[in-house]
């Protein structure tokens, strides 16, 4: 790999110290950095050579529930000689200044932890000194979610963005893209010939996407008030989670042609307003930074269908939240029962379903009915899975910042946004948030408000549980 210049916009920001500095220190001790290879973190506080050494050492020691091995000296010695830093307004002519001479690379990758209201003071002043130009070598430009907060807004962005980039440069960090299972997915699907030919409206009764936390918003009030449940996971990790689940084999394993069927299926995707349920915790109103009158959702469920030939009439039901019961996200497609299955369950006709477990206990199984030993006839469910079957806290499967930084080091964009798909997400978001009302009140530790339950019992069906039975270590 070609040795390049990281520079981090704001290497004191949550994002930097929950996310970015455990994967470079994880890509450090597996030897994936590339020698030579310069890290740049600005900041506005100011802080000595020594001061900023200690900060980079007590944010790999925080507890992080995303970062739990064990940090070895060496390896931290190893990457801090990588680091510098520089501290300065973002709008200060005299930071990118130093910036330029800091950056002896050719190759250079800037990497936005900050506000987005931030980005065009940033852009401006890369601009003026010349550091978005390639010459001689390449220049990347990495941005996190949210993308805007409605179609016309993230229709602003990307323009904003390619006045001072291309669009081969931006690369549109969604988290979810980078987790090892969704990424198996289309390796599960596309490697073997056994499940594809029956993901169709032929024997798929329904599609079933769920990303809910047993947890509250924490310290994330201040944005989260502003966004809401739907807005935060469901116009991005959700849809790209149904997108990957449905979307038809691409003609290469490359970045255009994976995108070009995502977009396909987004963009085929029928919005509902009249099939969406918002609901709010119980106590929501009293978490720090939030207004005590606020009606922001924390909950949400949704009807949806994908409007082609192969899931033609097929529902999916997609729901997210907060303190809910569980801490599960997973795709699940319910299988149609036939109608002369010859050997029936004891609980009446409990059909197969295919289930990928985004986390936790990662994998991919199949709930199959098998027989119990006995002389009766008597069914149970089994699963029949494929599991990573590791310590959570190894980090031996890649953490999702750790690959998607790889790939951009490297130039791929495969598991990146494009304009148009981020753009096709908000064009079907935006009916349902624009028909919003006043979210149901709900418990914590339940499923969310019982006006979700009568969303999907009125097609006859139910929600899932989620089962724990399965990749368990």
């Amino acid at each position: 790999m070609e040795s390049f210049a990281l520079t981090i916009f704001g290497i004191t920001s949550n994002l930097a110290q929950i996310k970015l500095i455990p994967a470079l220190y994880d890509m450090e001790e597996k030897g994936i950095l590339p020698d030579n290879m310069t890290i740049v973190g600005i900041a506005r506080t100011a802080m000595s050579e020594m001061e900023f050494k200690n900060y980079i050492h007590s944010v790999l020691h925080l507890e992080n529930i995303h970062h739990k091995h064990e940090i070895k000296e060496q390896v931290f010695q190893k990457l801090y000689k990588r680091l510098k830093y520089l501290n300065g307004q973002i709008n200060d002519q005299n930071l990118y200044e130093r910036l330029t001479k800091l950056l002896d690379r050719k190759n250079r990758i800037f990497y936005l932890a900050t506000y987005p209201e931030l980005y065009i003071q940033v852009f401006e002043n890369l601009q003026k000194n010349k550091l978005n130009i390639q010459q001689d070598g390449w220049v990347r430009l990495m941005i996190e979610k949210p993308i805007g907060h409605d179609l016309k807004s993230a229709q602003e962005l990307n323009k904003l963005l390619l006045e001072y980039f291309t669009e081969d440069q931006i690369y549109r960090l969604d988290h979810y893209l980078g987790k090892e299972t969704l990424q198996n997915i289309l390796t599960f699907r596309f490697a073997n010939d056994i499940f594809e030919p029956m993901i169709n409206k032929d024997h798929i009764d329904h599609i079933q996407i769920l990303a809910s936390e047993d947890f509250g918003i924490g310290k994330r009030g201040g944005y989260y008030d502003q966004v809401g449940a739907l807005k935060d996971v469901g116009q991005n990790h959700q849809l790209q989670m149904l997108a990957f689940a449905t979307m038809d084999a691409p003609s290469e394993l490359s970045s255009k042609a994976v995108t070009k069927e995502r977009i396909k299926i987004l963009k085929n995707l029928t919005p509902l307003p009249q099939k969406i349920v918002y609901g709010q915790y119980e106590g929501y109103q009293k978490e720090v930074n939030v207004a005590t009158d606020s009606n922001t959702d924390t909950f949400y469920a949704l009807k949806t269908f994908i409007n082609n030939e192969r899931f033609k009439n097929v529902p999916v039901y997609i729901r997210a939240g907060k303190k809910l019961k569980q801490t599960v996200t997973e795709i699940a497609i319910i299988f149609k029962n036939p109608v002369n299955r010859l050997i029936k369950s004891n609980s009446g006709d409990e059909p197969n379903v295919l289930i990928y477990r985004i986390q936790p206990n990662e994998g991919i199984v199949l709930k199959i009915l098998t027989k119990i030993p006995g002389l009766e006839t008597k069914l149970q469910p089994e699963y029949m899975q494929y599991c990573y079957r590791i310590d959570p806290h190894n980090h031996y499967i890649p953490d999702p910042y750790e690959r998607l930084l790889s790939d951009a080091m490297k130039g791929d964009q495969t598991f990146f946004n494009d304009a148009e798909e981020v753009e096709t997400q908000w064009a079907f978001i935006d009916p349902l948030a624009e028909n919003k009302n006043n979210p149901y009140i709900y418990k914590p530790g339940t499923w969310g408000p019982e006006e979700a339950n009568k969303l999907i019992k009125e097609d006859g069906r139910t929600w899932l549980e989620p089962s724990m039975d399965f990749c368990r270590i």
